[in-house]
């Protein structure tokens, strides 16, 4: 054999495996088409239901949230009870759609085991009853909670405070007593486990005193009124409004945005400046060759006109009088009574307002000054 006739088979060859090459690739390709065109509406049909659930979900979530002051709590029950059939209907549709014959399967589950789900349908039953009926006592709770909290008229403070720490107490206390509930029937006697969680709380206490502190301080403040959620109050130098009230926890927020988070068992001392009107005070100066009466009695004419403009004003600016005699200035203060917290704007506002006043009357506001003598020798 020559070289000739070498490279003739080489070729052929090669033509002989591309081909079978290219028509395991078509086959391989075709296959696949195949696949995808028969999971398609499998597939399809599971897109649709997923997204059909969850936009379920956002309405149901969006309606409740819309109607919690006028919602009933019978529709309460029966928005939870729908939306569990759409959840079981939808986990039945996308089993079918690939194929599962979903009879076939729940009987296969219980296949050999009819005794044992005879002996404890009673128990499972007690069981969906009690978790459903703790939700349901939750909801309804945390919707009143929520009415409670947000009516209108004398004690709203008071009223939304008490609303949140109520629900933080609820919470705990419905997911303690359905775990009790469900554990005792399964047949499990409760009694020591009672006894143990004393036992064992007791041990906690001892070793977290500080945390027990804060508890029974928070409780203090909550049912003492020391302060309520929307106060301003000032702790340990740091001044701001409360937004929340736990058992253990306070957090305050000042007019930067800053949020600080106090335990309830460090939060002293504390001062409130939401329990009475607060008080705006201005002091201006005047020079030493005006009429300090005069002065005075222009502001007092022009001054209590403000009242009408501001809403927060309690009681008509008025000045008390001469305060200091500075170094180039007769000092005069004049005070406000306002609603709580609103003493700043308020002294802006009033501050500009004398300004204007003794601008217009030409009495003269002076600026330090400083007197050079030339000494001469004899």
């Amino acid at each position: 054999m020559n070289l000739f006739d070498v490279s003739e088979f080489i070729y052929v060859f090669m033509a002989i495996y591309d081909t079978l090459l290219m028509d395991t690739i078509i086959e391989r390709v075709i296959v696949m088409f195949d696949m995808f065109l028969t999971t398609l509406p499998a597939t399809i049909g599971t897109i649709g239901i997923i997204l059909t659930l969850i936009l379920v979900f956002v309405l149901h979530r969006y309606f409740i949230e819309l109607n919690k002051e006028n919602i009933k709590s019978r529709s309460i029950v029966l928005l939870y009870g729908l939306l569990f059939v759409m959840i079981a209907l939808a986990i039945v549709g996308i089993l079918t759609l690939w194929g599962y014959d979903v009879t076939d399967f729940i009987s296969s589950i219980f296949v050999g085991a009819e005794d044992i789900i005879e002996a404890s349908v009673s128990r499972i039953v007690g069981t969906l009853i009690t978790i459903f009926v703790a939700l349901v006592v939750f909801k309804i709770g945390r919707i009143a909670l929520y009415k409670l909290g947000s009516s209108t008229g004398s004690n709203q403070r008071r009223k939304n405070t008490i609303a949140k720490i109520t629900l933080s107490i609820l919470k705990y206390i419905v997911v303690i007593v359905a775990l009790l509930a469900v554990l005792s029937v399964w047949g499990v006697n409760v009694a020591p486990a009672l006894a143990g969680l004393g036992i064992l709380g007791l041990v906690i206490g001892l070793g977290a005193q500080k945390f027990i502190n804060d508890l029974i301080s928070g409780f203090f403040i909550v049912f003492e009124h020391h302060f309520d959620v929307g106060d301003w109050i000032e702790i340990n130098g740091f001044m701001g409004e409360v937004i929340d009230i736990g058992l253990k926890t306070t957090k305050v927020k000042n007019f930067k945005g800053e949020i600080r988070i106090f335990n309830n068992g460090s939060i002293d001392p504390v001062s409130n400046f939401s329990r009475t009107e607060s008080l705006a005070v201005v002091e201006f100066g005047i020079s030493y060759k005006e009429d300090i009466a005069k002065t005075i009695a222009v502001l007092q004419e022009a001054l209590p006109k403000m009242k009408d403009e501001f809403d927060n004003m309690v009681e008509a600016p008025r000045i008390l009088g001469v305060t200091d005699l500075a170094s180039s200035s007769v000092n005069i203060r004049a005070v406000v009574k306002v609603q709580s917290m609103t003493q700043w704007g308020v002294e802006r506002a009033l501050r500009q307002r004398i300004k204007e006043i003794l601008v217009e009357n030409n009495i003269e506001i002076p600026f330090p000054q400083v007197v050079v003598h030339n000494a001469q020798k004899s």
